[in-house]
Order: C-alpha cells, then structure tokens, then sequence
C-alpha cells in the first residue's frame, strides 16, 4: 500500500538509494535498520516537544511510559 507523506516518502526514497548502492550485494537485515534509523530521531523529537516529560513524550506516541523509557536508555537518550 502506498502512503502519500513526507516521512514515507523520505524511507522509500532512502530504500531505493539504499539498494541501489548495494548494487546486488546482500542487504542487511532491513526490518532493524529502518525501525532503528526512525525510532532514534522520533524519540528524541518528541521528547523536546514534551519538554523533556516522559508521560507526556509516551501519551503523544501512543506508547506505555515504560516502553518509552526502556527505548530511550536503548538508544542512550537518557
């Protein structure tokens, strides 16, 4: 299903350049590598926007405080 945003056009378009500089080597696993390269920065984005207030942070993605708070020390943004 195509989506028809700025965020999903930016990860297609860096798929595409992604494979593209491969050049038919083996990709590593992608699943990780995308959620890991949007996560990080979505985070750290939302966290500013909450003024540093994690409940707030979780409330506005959707997330239990305690995932978020697990996510942040992953991505040592805490």
């Amino acid at each position: 299903m195509k989506q028809n945003n700025d965020i999903s056009a930016c990860i297609s378009g860096a798929l595409e350049t992604y494979f593209k500089d491969l050049d038919g080597e083996m990709p590593a696993p992608i699943y990780d590598m995308v959620l890991k390269s949007v996560e990080c920065p979505m985070f750290e984005v939302v966290l500013k926007q909450a003024g540093g207030n994690q409940t707030l942070a979780a409330a506005m993605l959707g997330i239990n405080r305690n995932t978020l708070r697990k996510k942040l020390v992953d991505y040592k943004l805490v």
